[in-house]
């Protein structure tokens, strides 16, 4: 039998999705990339906002089809949607035989055999449950050298914009020797480079430990040999500590690069956000940073149109922006989502404002970004770099610098005399830019 899986939304669902390919392989199914040929799909969903919500249900109608039109025998639903809309699924996809919770993936591989044993069933799970090891290993998917790894799951923090408490539980971290176990069968199958993930990374160990302990963590991720870069995603400004950023100084491995999700820089926005920072708390956090680490390299996300959002309150924002100099930013239309504080709020702001804002604020970063690529072509550093691809075509190699995490920053392209593979880290020097992108040439083969 036949897997064609689907693995939709953030890097912390694609661990899940790789957990169930674990699970699935050692029950001894077989993948496919061609959903025409396969016997079974699994679409693990996301529904974060509604752009996301929209690609799933997409995704599951499309696949439906199959049923009919092809040779597709099962098809089950997993992840966020699955856990939010679990009753509408069924009722009106009725093609869909089985839906599976977020704390169930564990038993993805049950409910796809009793789906073909002709007693198909949901599953769902406590998801205030306590987190442990992939019993089964992973299938990683990423290629390149890296791999996620979620040190955690749920969130405490209730932002009035987000759904992930209702569907995600309570932040329940994953106790450290099952992580430093997972990241070591990691490293021994290739991987390079090791990137953190959590709905918050910066709060790991708090509920097991008693105390904020990524950095101990980070430490002892660093011993693991093999490992060459450890990266951090998804930092809330209000936890990082003075421990914390004196491990990324002192740890070689660990990139200097932080990921803070600021959402806004409105005091006004903020609290109406449910945030625990101000717009000085920020400045505060993000000098310090720079400070202690000059070469950092800060990326972070905010939001647009949230309802109250005032032109006053946008042009803070806008300056916030201009001032603070961001490396990396995206920014996102506020999104209503039932069941949320925020979506029942007077003053939603229309569709074109929030889309305008968003607009104009990517202009400025867009120029932010070019003047500090152009900066950087111009100083013509030499930086470690991961050689994630080759466009033979043009006899260039695609690399990623420590300024770049995977899918959502920019790519060093690299001219080489010799063949290089994917997962390898090299010296490069940066010789131009192009937008985004930096241009480079091999300085050295091979990075100590």
């Amino acid at each position: 039998m036949t897997i064609y899986f689907i693995s939709l939304g953030c890097d912390k669902n694609l661990v899940d999705s790789e957990a169930m390919l674990g699970t699935l392989a050692k029950r001894g199914y077989a993948f496919t990339d061609d959903r025409e040929a396969a016997d079974i799909a699994v679409i693990n969903t996301c529904c974060f906002i509604n752009d996301a919500k929209e690609e799933s249900i997409q995704s599951i109608l499309e696949t439906a089809e199959l049923k009919t039109s092809g040779r597709l025998r099962v098809l089950i639903v997993t992840g966020c949607l699955a856990e939010r809309y679990r009753e509408e699924i069924q009722a009106e996809i009725p093609e869909v035989d089985a839906v599976l919770g977020t704390a169930a993936i564990d038993k993805i591989a049950d409910v796809v055999e009793d789906v073909l044993a002709g007693s198909g069933r949901n599953c769902f799970a406590d998801l205030n449950a306590p987190q442990g090891a992939h019993k089964d290993g992973r299938v990683v998917t990423t290629a390149g050298g890296y791999a996620y790894l979620k040190i955690a799951e749920g969130c405490d923090k209730h932002c009035t914009y987000c759904i992930i408490p209702h569907i995600r539980g309570k932040y329940r971290s994953v106790p450290m020797e099952a992580l430093l176990a997972e990241a070591e069968t990691l490293a021994q199958a290739g991987v390079r480079e090791l990137i953190l993930v959590a709905q918050e990374t910066t709060l790991y160990g708090a509920d097991l430990y008693g105390r904020k302990s990524l950095p101990e963590l980070l430490r002892r991720l660093c011993r693991i040999e093999g490992l060459q870069w450890i990266r951090l995603l998804y930092c809330y400004p209000e936890e990082i500590t003075d421990e914390l950023i004196a491990v990324i100084q002192s740890e070689d491995k660990i990139c200097h690069y932080l990921d803070i999700p600021v959402q806004h820089a409105s005091d006004l926005v903020l609290k109406r956000m449910g945030r625990r920072t101000t717009a000085e708390d920020l400045r505060e956090i993000i000098g310090t940073l720079r400070r202690r680490i000059p070469d950092i390299c800060l990326r972070t996300t905010l939001i647009t149109g949230f309802p109250g959002e005032t032109q006053e309150d946008y042009e803070a924002l806008y300056r916030f922006v201009n001032e603070t100099e961001f490396d990396r930013l995206g920014v996102f239309t506020y999104s209503p989502e039932e069941g949320t504080p925020a979506a029942l709020m007077a003053e939603q702001i229309p569709e074109a404002v929030k889309v305008s804002r968003r607009d104009e604020l990517m202009e400025l970063q867009q120029a932010i970004a070019f003047e500090k690529a152009q900066e950087l072509a111009e100083g013509r550093p030499v930086l470690d770099a991961f050689i994630v691809g080759r466009l033979p075509e043009e006899d260039v190699y695609i690399a990623r610098t420590y300024r770049d995490a995977p899918d959502v920053d920019g790519l060093l392209f690299l001219q080489a005399d010799r063949e290089l593979i994917s997962g390898t880290l090299v010296k490069a020097r940066v010789t131009g830019f192009h937008e985004y992108d930096l241009t480079g040439e091999i300085y050295d083969e091979f990075a100590e």
